[in-house]
């Protein structure tokens, strides 16, 4: 199982010099990848603990891939209605472009009414809107040629399509995975938690007469206790997760530096 962590591209860790520090921290002990997450528009009564500070991130994924060479770089999630399809799409190519096919992309379908609101995107519509977006998006990887609105263009660069995650609670982002396709990107609270809901995505998958997609887990192992957060990662590895993301908690770059530690001694 391949272990990875979080970034935080939000509040005051944010900066340029935390961010690449950061990762080159997560790449120096090994780890597979670094996640970042997604908000545009954060109301003034929502901002505690961001004070409405969050960077791009597939601007970032890309500045970020410019520092690193080797480490994979993931969003859990980029949010899809957020974004007209084809920028979106544009955005996406030139980031698995550039930094070498190292993007990893979970996407879901957001649930924040004030950001919704901000972008004057209909909130009630985000689940037809990703569906589209995800067809599209599918169509822009597998030919140089592709039509929008009735116009045909050229998609390029057209890389190889990087690892999508659906992320988002089953069944609902199961049942979009098995019907694209891709991955599934939970958050979870411990192995347990997740074990029904793998069986529901084997159930849907073979229904549909294909095999379920990898599982990327998010969690937060318990590293004040090491013999139960080994314990947890033997756990998600049997269960057969692709990929645990452990959510990092920190105020400052060594705060970071040290949970790091702390996790890669796990191994």
């Amino acid at each position: 199982m391949k272990l990875a962590v979080t970034l935080r591209n939000m509040g005051p860790q944010s900066t340029r010099e935390i961010m690449r520090e950061a990762t080159l921290e997560a790449e120096s002990l090994g780890f597979e990848s670094v996640w970042i997450t997604d908000h545009i528009a954060i109301p003034p009564d929502d901002a505690e603990g961001s004070e409405g500070r969050y960077t791009d991130p597939l601007t970032t994924l890309a500045w970020l891939a410019g520092v690193t060479s080797t480490i994979n770089l993931g969003i859990g999630v980029l949010v899809v209605p957020y974004r007209p399809p084809l920028p979106m799409a544009k955005a996406v190519a030139t980031v698995q472009e550039l930094s070498g096919n190292r993007l990893l992309l979970g996407l879901g379908v957001g649930w924040m009414d004030a950001e919704f609101r901000a972008l004057g995107v209909d909130r009630h519509q985000r689940g037809r809107l990703t569906d589209e977006a995800l067809g599209f998006l599918g169509r822009c990887f597998s030919d140089d040629v592709v039509t929008s609105n009735g116009q045909e263009f050229l998609f390029r660069p057209r890389p190889a399509a990087p690892p999508i995650y659906v992320g988002g609670r089953a069944p609902h982002a199961l049942r979009r995975a098995v019907r694209f396709g891709h991955g599934w990107l939970p958050m979870t609270r411990n192995p347990e938690s997740l074990q029904g809901d793998l069986v529901t995505f084997a159930e849907l998958a073979r229904e549909a007469g294909t095999a379920p997609g990898p599982v990327t887990a998010m969690a937060g192992l318990p590293l004040a206790q090491p013999e139960q957060a080994h314990a947890h990662l033997e756990a998600y590895a049997a269960l057969g997760v692709e990929r645990l993301v452990h959510a990092v908690r920190y105020r400052s770059l060594e705060e970071y530096q040290s949970q790091l530690r702390a996790l890669a001694a796990l191994r």
